[in-house]
């Protein structure tokens, strides 16, 4: 995958110091590094990142029906951010200690039930480079009904419990203009979908 990733920064960043400030489900850091401004003077800052690891992100689709497979499931922080909490979001996770493949048809087979033979990477993605290092590795797969093995739904060991379901792209990007889709990594595999044809 070509990448562009713009000018070297390595001689314009000093590391000074990081504190864990915490480490119980994740890692949150707190950075306080020197920066080299355009104009050649030095700048200290402070930075937070948290840091969950990398993901992957995956749209089932079919071509022959033109439909998608998307999730449902409860999301805390937008629960505690003035939202109802069920978020209506593509099949993704973390990649833990698996390559980004292994993890999404693992992922895709836990919280769907498909069991998908070909995935295709792709682009790769930071979501919130603001504060948050992951960066998601995005998928799309095709998928037929013989493919489903399982109902899905998650592992309840981890707290999931996701409804599965099946609608046209159409219905789905109608969804985006509602707002009964505002998770980003949807909204972007399901427009990457509409702009390459993928359902016809």
């Amino acid at each position: 995958m070509t990448r562009n990733t713009g000018p070297d920064l390595s001689e314009r960043v000093r590391i000074q110091s990081v504190d864990v400030l915490s480490d119980n489900w994740y890692t949150l850091r707190k950075f306080t590094f020197d920066f080299q401004r355009r104009n050649g003077q030095w700048q200290t800052l402070s930075r937070e990142a948290y840091d969950r690891g990398n993901g992957a992100a995956i749209l089932l689709y079919n071509a022959r029906r033109h439909t998608v497979v998307l999730t449902r499931q409860f999301r805390l922080p937008a629960f505690v951010n003035d939202h109802p909490g069920m978020l209506i979001e593509a099949c993704a996770g973390l990649l833990d200690k698996d390559d980004a493949e292994t993890c999404i048809r693992k992922e895709t087979e836990e919280e769907t039930g498909y069991r998908i033979a070909n995935v295709r990477k792709i682009f790769e993605a930071f979501m919130s480079p603001g504060s948050v290092t992951e960066k998601l590795h995005f998928f799309v797969g095709e998928y037929e009904a013989n493919d489903k093995v399982s109902a899905g739904g998650g592992l309840e060991d981890d707290g999931e419990d996701i409804d599965v379901l099946e609608m046209t792209l159409n219905e789905a990007l109608a969804l985006i203009d509602t707002g009964e889709i505002m998770d980003a990594k949807t909204i972007m595999l399901l427009q990457y979908a509409k702009l390459h044809g993928l359902t016809g």
